[in-house]
């Protein structure tokens, strides 16, 4: 993992073009090396210019690590949104009765305010932040193993220490892995060394186990709500606009305000990704104004013509799709 062997005979065409089309790799990140550190082994591995990561770990964390290739490298943010789940090993200060334990861990469900920890890459301000499922999983002396689903940009270090001035004698995170992010499991990720391994497979025989690692961007995608516009809303999302009401032809499911989604074309092209400015049982509110904001493009502006010049060019005072 020193750099990219210029030696090494190219990949079969489907490799190549799964990789200029862009995709995921979910790596099974160890203890020791930085999430930027492990996103350049993948780079070398694969002999691309660049790679991303999206959920950072820490270096003592291990466990499931987005990294984007090629065009997918832009739509890293939306992976953000994914719930994420740990198991965490937390080291009471002191001496909890088992009902008071449960009691608290009752109440450290739902909505909590957090302040991240201070040797966090994010400014120290009070946040909420959702646990879904807090389940106390083992309990051998001071330490609790737990199994913890929660909203994206939880601090399960911020988490621990709450746990422990809640039950009043103080706690701290002894050790964390990421077992989950989204739908998606630690049985569909790959070790630094397979994926190595599934190159070195690729390069000289069947590339069918690297194809299966590179996950395709529509197979991310599609776990987001779809917004399906219309010609004109299309043109405008493709030259930066973002989305009306009116420029909307159907949803694939509802979502709240500040929802990131995928928007697609008429034609079923992915334009890009977007973020809700209101729930979209609320879009009639709107009747002027975004009710979605472009967040990524995902096409060449070149190849959608703008539909309102065309208008004005035809002697219309009335756009027939706005780009507002």
């Amino acid at each position: 993992m020193n750099g990219t062997d210029l030696t090494a005979p190219p990949f079969p065409a489907v490799i190549q073009e799964r990789i200029a089309q862009g995709a995921f790799l979910l790596v099974d990140k160890p203890r020791g090396p930085t999430s930027h550190q492990v996103a350049a082994w993948v780079r070398d591995l694969l002999g691309v210019e660049r790679a991303g990561h999206a959920g950072t770990l820490d270096p003592h964390v291990s466990g499931l690590l987005w990294v984007g290739v090629g065009p997918a490298l832009k739509l890293l943010p939306l992976l953000l949104d994914f719930p994420k789940r740990y198991v965490a090993v937390v080291d009471l200060h002191g001496r909890v009765p088992a009902a008071e334990l449960s009691a608290v861990l009752a109440e450290f469900q739902g909505p909590i305010f957090q302040t991240p920890p201070v040797r966090s890459a994010v400014r120290r301000e009070r946040r909420i932040r959702t646990i879904y499922r807090l389940t106390l999983l083992e309990r051998e002396g001071p330490y609790l193993l737990l199994d913890v689903t929660c909203e994206s940009g939880t601090y399960i270090r911020s988490l621990a220490v709450d746990l422990g001035e809640a039950l009043g004698v103080g706690a701290h995170l002894a050790e964390l892995r990421r077992v989950g992010t989204g739908p998606f499991k630690e049985a569909q990720a790959t070790t630094l060394h397979g994926l190595a391994d599934a190159v070195a497979e690729a390069r000289h025989g069947p590339p069918d186990a690297l194809l299966q690692l590179l996950h395709p961007i529509e197979e991310v995608r599609r776990e987001f709500p779809q917004v399906l516009l219309k010609p004109g809303a299309a043109a405008a999302v493709a030259h930066g606009a973002g989305v009306a009401r009116g420029g909307i032809r159907s949803i694939s499911r509802p979502f709240p305000e500040g929802a990131q989604v995928v928007l697609i074309a008429p034609d079923g092209a992915f334009l890009g990704i977007g973020e809700a400015q209101v729930a979209s049982d609320r879009f009639s509110s709107r009747p002027h104004g975004w009710v979605i904001e472009s967040r990524r493009v995902m096409v060449d502006s070149a190849d959608y013509e703008r539909l309102w010049d065309a208008d004005r060019r035809a002697g219309r005072t009335e756009p027939a799709t706005a780009p507002h």
